[in-house]
């Protein structure tokens, strides 16, 4: 198989979460590593390969990826992100896509305009236990769902732009409308810290097919608390519950003391380890891409949770519910 040659744009925490996943496959060479501090590039290309850049356009010129990897700091992913699609580069962004929904609906409608290959890393689907709860909800294991809830707590630093909301949230927003459906319409409560800004939230949310349900996320907690993440999805006849991402998945049907639990075994840390859900994304993109389909999760799905989370603003902003167009 002919390799694919992928450059990264980014040599921070997680980026170097997209370089590893990138080394480890034989089917994939690493032509550059961008960052703005040349140095950065640097050093990550002497333990992941590749060439250093701090130039952006001479990265493209030389090295003509067939695919770019975006992860930058969270709040510098719009004008790079334009600029690579205005170059015609096919492109995957990290979370979250931007914090402006206008920016959000430009980078789209640029790439569409381009037809690219376009995805976001949005990485918890891949998660064994939330794999297996899309199966189980899809397979009508569970009956239609019925209530919904999602809790998601850390360390966090500023909220000036409500990055707890837009920046670690927008997991939260993409998993419930991956398994439950569109969010149709929401109301938002926030506390708001004196120093950090609105930090810690809660959202009441009604989806489409008529289920309710919760989003309560935190930059007031810790990320090293058991149990720091948990979702639940209640159906009529069932009801599923995931621990910590990557931890458990349980399933229990309606009037039986007896569930199935799936918990990884001894030996598997691979599906234990959080950050290899990049490298399970990473397998799902590169089968999407050389088969000319569209990306498993495309950047559209980090455009909705922009507008989700800005529709929860102006929610507590103006104290009223705030309906959700369709996406």
């Amino acid at each position: 198989m002919e390799k694919t040659r992928i450059c990264i744009v980014g040599a921070g925490g997680w980026g170097e979460q997209h370089s590893r996943a990138c080394a480890a496959r034989s089917d994939v060479v690493i032509a550059g590593i961008f960052s703005r501090t040349l140095a950065r590039a640097q050093a990550r290309t002497l333990t992941y390969g590749g060439q250093a850049y701090d130039d952006l356009d001479a990265m493209i010129d030389r090295e003509r990826p067939d695919l770019v990897m975006v992860s930058l700091p969270n709040r510098d992913h719009f004008a790079p992100t334009l600029h690579l699609i205005e170059r015609g580069c096919n492109l995957v962004v990290e979370k979250p896509l931007v914090f402006d929904p206008v920016e959000a609906d430009r980078l789209v409608a640029a790439a569409a305009k381009r037809t690219l290959f376009a995805a976001i890393n949005f990485n918890h689907r891949y998660a064994k236990p939330i794999v297996l709860a899309r199966e189980a909800i899809r397979a009508g294991r569970i009956g239609t769902p019925v209530f919904a809830t999602w809790r998601f707590g850390g360390e966090g630093g500023v909220c000036d732009r409500h990055d707890n909301l837009i920046e670690t949230q927008c997991h939260g927003f993409d998993q419930l409308e991956d398994l439950c459906g569109p969010i149709r319409s929401l109301m938002a409560q926030m506390r708001v810290d004196v120093v950090k800004g609105p930090s810690t939230l809660a959202l009441a949310l009604d989806f489409a097919n008529d289920a309710v349900g919760a989003l309560v996320g935190s930059y007031d907690a810790s990320y090293g608390h058991p149990g720091t993440h948990r979702l639940e999805i209640c159906g009529d006849a069932g009801r599923i519950v995931v621990e910590d991402t990557v931890k458990r998945f349980t399933l229990h049907r309606h009037g039986s003391d007896l569930g199935e639990t799936w918990e990884a075994g001894y030996f598997d840390d691979r599906n234990r380890d959080f950050h290899h859900t990049m490298d399970r994304h990473l397998e799902a993109i590169l089968a999407a891409f050389r088969a000319g389909r569209a990306p498993p999760i495309p950047i559209t799905a980090g455009q909705r949770a922009v507008h989700l989370a800005h529709a929860a603003i102006r929610s507590w902003t103006d104290g009223v519910r705030v309906s959700v167009p369709a996406p």
